[in-house]
């Protein structure tokens, strides 16, 4: 009878559960048609209201071309108008240009690979990278893991001993006396490193089982690649609105951006998800980057960015390979997405001041002009960021009807450019969350790159302190995913 009763009870509960979470992905689902189709209400309404009102902005652009201030607006926004469309352009060229190296199929022409994963307060998360790259295809006599727990104050030792149990050797894991930050963290795994290749993967990504041999493969054939970045696709886009949003744009940013900056050989920023690197290029700029200062202080974020520009500046390529995927969690809330995008920008303050100091000089034999032109725009990005927050408050509060309508038909056209580009590489449906996505952006982060410049000088990792609420949850996904 008891059995009984507890076979009831367990059915009843699982029921439950399955009842609760049908009832979830209903909600989510109705959610998502609703934040479409408003964003589309919204964008459609605001053409609308440009179209009927052009006689109204037609005098306004009549008053103001009638003085000074009106005129000098005008010329420097054609001038950015035509460098940001013939920018473009050129990206385009770039990136009909790249090709992936394709993957090496014998395993006698792989190199000695030692792959890094640093870990902080990741929990379960690591355990579950850690396996993924054990199931990888690469020869495991060519490959070393090594994980480093930067001084946890959660489980993670414990599951790191746990991949450990199961890895055995294929896997070496070692603790920080403290936490001291992740460049530390890289910075003792490299010298324990013995490949000729070192990948870096972050502790709450997953790889597929081609991905480092994908990774590793432009380094045997080509003597001048110094580091490669991967591919990276979000984890959790289906559990949250901002990851499902931001997987749209990632994939614009990486597959097309890095691929044509990969033309040039100038990838700009290797990132932590993901990237690879020669053993050379690493030791010759190791403690250049461990000792890095910004402001008269040690640097603790940017650790990608320092590490790509130092490779650069040696002389070598920086390529993207496309076919490398690595899917990782990108925070689910605004307060913490927004401080990931804060460290980003800042980290670009420092590095675009590092790659001035050596991009026009002759840094190496091959092509500068295009690492120029990539650097310049970024530039051009943060000069513009503070004129362009005034312009904004100004036509706000002189001309709302103007300064809104045209934003969102900006966005429109805009947004249109990735929603095609993921559309045609991957999936119509999910496309169309480039449009939220940017009116997401226009209206909610802008002040990210203004802020981040004016506290560039602060080295606050500011995710790592993650509620633990997101924490857990971010453990489910990757238990869920996987």
């Amino acid at each position: 009878m008891s059995r009984l009763i507890s076979s009831e009870s367990s059915g009843s509960f699982t029921a439950t559960n399955k009842n609760h979470s049908l009832f979830k992905k209903y909600i989510s689902s109705s959610l998502s048609y609703f934040i479409l189709i408003g964003t589309f209400l919204l964008l459609l309404g605001a053409t609308s209201l440009f179209y009927f009102l052009q006689p109204y902005f037609e005098e306004i652009y009549l008053e103001r071309m009638g003085t000074v201030s009106g005129i000098s607006l005008m010329i420097v926004g054609t001038l950015l108008l035509v460098f940001k469309v013939s920018f473009l352009i050129y990206l385009l060229f770039l990136y009909l240009r790249y090709k992936p190296i394709k993957s090496l199929l014998s395993n006698e022409q792989l190199p000695l690979c030692t792959v890094i994963v640093p870990a902080y307060n990741e929990g379960e998360l690591v355990y579950k990278t850690l396996m993924s790259l054990a199931k990888s295809d690469y020869p495991p006599e060519k490959l070393q893991i090594i994980s480093i727990d930067d001084g946890s104050k959660d489980n993670t030792w414990e599951f790191m001993k746990k991949a450990k149990s199961i890895l055995g050797n294929r896997v070496s894991i070692y603790q920080q006396p403290k936490n001291m930050g992740k460049r530390h963290a890289l910075y003792r795994a490299f010298k324990l490193a013995m490949g000729d290749v070192f990948v870096t993967v972050d502790s709450d990504s997953i790889v597929k089982e081609d991905t480092l041999r994908n990774m590793v493969s432009p380094f045997m054939v080509d003597d001048t690649c110094g580091a490669v970045a991967g591919n990276v696709r979000v984890l959790n886009r289906k559990k949250a609105f901002i990851p499902r949003m931001l997987h749209v744009n990632f994939a614009f940013s990486f597959e097309f951006i890095r691929s044509a900056q990969s033309a040039l050989g100038s990838v700009l920023c290797t990132p932590g998800a993901l990237s690879a690197y020669r053993r050379e290029a690493v030791f010759n700029c190791l403690e250049d980057w461990i000792h890095q200062t910004f402001m008269g202080q040690v640097s603790k974020i940017g650790e990608d960015r320092a590490m790509t520009n130092m490779i650069l500046k040696q002389g070598y390529k920086v390529l993207f390979q496309r076919n490398a995927y690595v899917y990782t969690n990108i925070p689910e809330q605004y307060k913490n997405l927004s401080k990931m995008f804060i460290r980003w920008e800042r980290s670009n303050v420092r590095e675009n001041i590092a790659m001035s100091k050596f991009a026009f000089k002759n840094f190496r034999k091959e092509n500068k002009v295009g690492a120029r032109i990539l650097l310049l725009n970024q530039w051009l990005k943060l000069v513009m960021a503070y004129p362009a927050i005034v312009l904004m408050l100004f036509f706000i509060f002189t001309y709302p009807v103007l300064f809104f309508s045209s934003t969102l038909v900006g966005i429109l056209i805009f947004s249109s450019l990735h929603a095609i580009f993921y559309a045609k590489k991957h999936n119509v449906s999910e496309a169309f969350w480039a449009y939220p996505y940017s009116v997401f952006y226009a209206f909610t982060l802008f002040w990210i790159t203004p802020y981040a410049i004016i506290t560039a000088g602060r080295s606050g990792w500011l995710t790592r302190d993650l509620p633990m609420k997101e924490t857990k949850k971010q453990q489910q996904v990757i238990a869920v995913s996987t």
